[in-house]
């Protein structure tokens, strides 16, 4: 059977290597992202469909789950950060537009993406999470709206999974690592490395795990 994927975030860095990781596997893809230029010229380098999606905009993800019809697999990597600030001191402003694209952004287009999946009775759902939203791991206090953020994003993970216990439809979060993108120029790991063990939380069969929070396919304390 023929699936689609959905990432967004897809126009470069990790969105884009699981994309084209994706579409190597086979799937149709969907690549979505706010900028429409790079949005495309990243579909049409990996035989891939464009989507401008903005997951901020509650309206926009709705049409965009219209216009996308049928997808099976949704990867939520669109996220920003807010390295080098203050907790009590950072712009709200910054704040409010990490905490709208890092998680109410992917509960948005979860929200949008799980009916159609519940109604096939199949779908995987990987939320891109990060070290810096793991209590165990030790969240990360100068970069606070993005590590508050990713730890939502982790309990969204848990509260989805439940939910969807006992249907064809799993998710689960991934912690990538520190990665060599335009966030963070100064790691070694490479997007590619890190695509790697999203796509396999995306293609995970029928009984793989859900509601877990993995690095390099290995289990990660919350």
């Amino acid at each position: 059977m023929d699936r689609t994927a959905l990432v967004t975030g897809a126009n470069r860095g990790i969105g884009r290597a699981v994309a084209e990781r994706l579409r190597a596997e086979g799937l149709n893809v969907i690549v979505a992202g706010r900028d429409e230029a790079s949005v495309r010229e990243a579909a049409d380098a990996i035989g891939a469909t464009p989507l401008r999606l903005d997951v901020r905009d509650a309206d926009w993800v709705r049409k965009a789950a219209s216009d996308a019809g049928d997808v099976d697999i949704l990867v939520n990597n669109a996220a920003i950060l807010d390295e080098g600030q203050d907790p009590v001191t950072e712009d709200e402003e910054r704040v409010m537009a990490i905490v709208e694209t890092n998680l109410l952004g992917s509960w948005r287009t979860c929200r949008a993406f799980l009916p159609g999946m519940l109604a096939r009775d199949w779908g995987r759902i990987v939320n891109v999470s990060s070290g810096a939203g793991s209590f165990a791991g030790g969240l990360w206090p100068a970069a606070p709206a993005y590590s508050v953020a990713k730890a939502g994003l982790n309990a969204l993970t848990v509260i989805l999974a439940s939910r969807l216990e006992g249907t064809g439809v799993k998710v689960n979060a991934a912690d990538p690592g520190t990665v060599g993108t335009r966030m963070a120029p100064y790691a070694d790991r490479t997007p590619e490395q890190a695509a790697e063990h999203i796509v396999d939380l995306a293609l995970l069969e029928h009984d793989g795990p859900s509601g877990g929070f993995f690095h390099e396919g290995r289990p990660e304390p919350w």
